[in-house]
């Protein structure tokens, strides 16, 4: 779940706060809740049927699907892992690091942190990461917000800037930094490769609430320091954010470009994972993290060759970077109404979850985030094709 505020959320809110103030804290606090919901579900399936997503699509619905499916992510997933290394590269470049040596220390240490062949060694390493992005939460006792605007215009939901076009992409922006369809495919196969099973379904759902309540917490601060210092500023990404945050704030915008590097490196190592284990599942390779990199050969390059892709994208001269951190969140929140569809068939399968099954106030729950997101992206799609409306 803290994975989730990877470099292209870091993005979302900076821009977000900077172009609508504090408009924007009611979206991110109801959020919470909807990526508990839409979580939850992966823990209880993968909890009781032992199988990661892709796996679970292709047995329930049939190779037609579960392509569909794989498609999907695999789109997705990699232009992620592509926006993971720009906000990295950007990040460290305020600190004179070059892009190319940036890249080269990421991906190897991804795989390094396999090396060892333990999912918990693995799991304490990353954990360390999510601790250090919560470095953006002292920024807000620093920056001094207007209280009483932030509670009118934050807390109190409302849309003071109007339904406009813009608002409604970074409606959907931060949406699809907050639910994306690898989530759903990493933790399901997360919860199969720890090994969890019912018995410990309690422990993953309140390990799903905490971190989404960090996300929320990371989410709602960034909002407030780039509202409270860089509203009406022309900020395009975080990585600019932090560069005129220097001046105001040396603290704070070191805060920002330190955080930004450790949420793309928490993003890359999420996503890719998510990536391999569907592509290990779908194909039959050994796909477990608690393999020495040589005894899954396959799972280990595929993931290797998702990173260097998406690492090579990222130095082509000239390439709209910024334009492709903000249009991949817009994208995920697009194809995610898909993913849920299948997640809430398979949860409604009494002969498959038994008493894990979906209950009929959780289907309201899930059926109506569906019904939102389809209505966010029609909106867009509209406000697009006839920008007079």
């Amino acid at each position: 779940m803290v994975a989730d505020n990877d470099a292209g959320g870091i993005t979302t809110y900076m821009v977000t706060g900077s172009q609508f103030l504090y408009s924007f804290i009611w979206v991110e606090i109801l959020l919470g809740p909807v990526a508990y919901v839409c979580q939850e579900m992966t823990v209880r399936l993968g909890a009781v049927t032992k199988r990661g997503h892709a796996e679970a699509i292709f047995d329930a619905f049939g190779p037609l699907w579960g392509w569909f499916s794989l498609s999907d992510l695999t789109l997705t997933d990699v232009l992620t892992i592509v926006t993971e290394f720009i906000g990295m590269t950007a990040a460290m470049s305020i600190f004179g690091i070059p892009p190319l040596l940036t890249e080269i220390f990421v991906i190897a240490f991804i795989m390094l942190i396999m090396i060892n062949g333990r999912y918990w060694t693995w799991e304490k390493i990353v954990l360390v990461l999510c601790v250090v992005n919560l470095i953006y939460v002292p920024a807000v006792f620093l920056v001094h917000p207007n209280l009483s605007t932030m509670f009118w215009q934050g807390v109190v939901p409302g849309l003071p800037f109007g339904l406009t076009n813009p608002v409604i992409f970074l409606l959907m922006a931060n949406v699809g930094t907050t639910i994306a369809p690898w989530m759903i495919f990493f933790q399901q196969s997360s919860v199969v490769d720890k090994g969890l099973r019912e018995k410990d379904v309690s422990y993953e759902r309140a390990d799903t609430a905490i971190g989404s309540f960090f996300t929320v917490l990371v989410a709602v601060v960034l909002i407030i320091v780039a509202g409270a210092l860089l509203f009406g500023k022309n900020v395009d990404s975080a990585a600019t954010a932090a560069r005129l945050l220097m001046p105001i704030n040396a603290y704070v915008g070191s805060f920002v470009a330190i955080g930004l590097f450790d949420a793309g490196l928490l993003g890359a190592i999420a996503v890719s994972l998510a990536s391999a284990w569907a592509f290990g599942e779908v194909f039959g390779w050994s796909h477990t993290l608690n393999n020495r990199i040589g005894q899954a050969p396959w799972f280990t390059l595929f993931r290797l060759f998702v990173l260097v892709v998406a690492a090579a994208i990222v130095l082509i001269p000239g390439a709209p970077l910024v334009l492709i951190t903000l249009f991949v969140q817009v994208i995920a929140v697009t194809l995610l109404p898909a993913v849920l569809v299948f997640l809430i068939l398979l949860l409604n399968e009494e002969e498959l979850m038994g008493q894990f099954k979906n209950s009929r106030t959780w289907n309201v729950f899930s059926i109506t985030i569906v019904v939102v997101l389809i209505g966010l992206s029609t909106l867009y799609a509209i406000g697009t094709l006839f920008p007079g409306l």
